[in-house]
């Protein structure tokens, strides 16, 4: 069965569906691969590819696409707002094993939406409206949007939601959270459910999904056809198969602090690009590690050592420090005390 078609059936049936969010320089083929070890999700998406007058497919991004070693449907994301420019991306990146073209907006990075891009396109549901238009007519594939719920706040929503039930989309994607808030705020679920209740296509509920029991009760909360994990799946690759331990009545498995080692080993060697300097991948590895440091204890120590070290030998010695011990760990974030400025303060919960 081609991609695509992979891609409509997990939709129509019955179980909820769970995906991998995009996460640009996070979330490329080397992290899929380590997320299928450990299950992963019913499907991938891209990290976005950019598209301007003139752009051409990013190579790198592409593999994701063409060199897919999950076994389940990869989708490839958009980010932009010239019509003629993604109508033309959106052709070419057909005539690769693609599941769907999805759209992205939701990036709540300033350097993008200064461009009305991404998130900035929320501030223009008009805009919106005819790019979804042409690239509804030139996506013979599965089409997908992935939002969020405003840019300033919510007052657009519902334009917004007239705008995305017009055009037939084979899959809304909600970051229940508007642009202004990014990570720092509680996750509007209600706003998720109302994009549920008004639109017929499926829709995923993303944002703060930190534990397969939580999740359950965001489904419970929103109706929606299921989740998208991001930040979660980083701390914790477990996540997608402890929450379909659930579905079948299980209790989940919990990783002990040598299994969340072994991860850790894993993910170093993933992140290693070819060329790369032990300290530029060490500083790589460290975006990752803001994301994971949340759950391992709840004093901020782990996290503000990690932040820290400059080479392997100092990032695998403060990870030892505290995981190498046969206890569960959970993984859930802990309430860290942080400075309000500090890139990981917010609601993690």
């Amino acid at each position: 069965m081609d991609p695509a078609s992979t891609f409509r059936s997990l939709l129509a049936g019955p179980a909820p569906v769970l995906a991998l969010a995009p996460m640009q320089d996070v979330t490329d083929l080397e992290f899929w691969q380590l997320m299928r070890r450990y299950d992963g999700p019913d499907y991938y998406c891209t990290e976005y590819f950019r598209v301007y007058r003139g752009s051409c497919l990013d190579k790198t991004i592409l593999r994701s696409i063409t060199d897919n070693p999950t076994g389940r449907p990869g989708m490839a994301q958009l980010i932009g707002n010239d019509i003629p420019e993604l109508v033309r991306t959106a052709r070419e990146l057909q005539q690769h094993p693609v599941a769907a073209i999805d759209l992205n907006l939701g990036c709540p990075a300033p350097v993008v939406y200064r461009k009305c891009a991404g998130g900035g396109l929320l501030r223009d549901p008009d805009r919106i409206d005819a790019i979804l238009g042409a690239l509804r007519e030139a996506v013979s594939i599965p089409f997908t949007v992935k939002t969020r719920v405003g840019f300033e706040s919510p007052d657009l929503w519902d334009r917004l939601l007239e705008v995305f039930a017009k055009h037939a989309l084979d899959l809304l994607v909600v970051h229940g959270r508007t642009v202004k808030e990014m990570y720092r705020t509680a996750v509007h679920h209600d706003l998720i459910a109302r994009a549920v209740q008004r639109l017929s296509c499926p829709v995923i509920a993303n944002g703060n999904v930190h534990s397969a029991r939580q999740g359950w009760e965001v489904l419970r909360q929103t109706g929606a056809r299921g989740l998208m994990i991001g930040r979660g799946a980083i701390r914790n690759p477990w996540i997608f198969r402890q929450f379909r331990a659930l579905a079948a009545g299980h209790e989940p498995a919990v990783p002990t602090g040598r299994d969340v080692l072994a991860y850790l080993e894993a993910l170093f060697a993933a992140t290693h690009a070819r060329g790369m300097t032990e300290h530029s991948h060490v500083q790589r590895l460290k975006k990752h590690m803001n994301y994971f440091g949340l759950g391992v204890e709840p004093t901020g120590c782990f996290l503000h050592r990690i932040r820290r070290v400059t080479s392997p030998n100092e990032f695998f010695a403060v990870c030892r420090d505290f995981l190498d011990h046969d206890q569960p760990m959970v993984l859930e974030p802990f309430d860290l005390p942080l400075r309000p400025d500090d890139l990981m303060a917010g609601i993690h919960r």
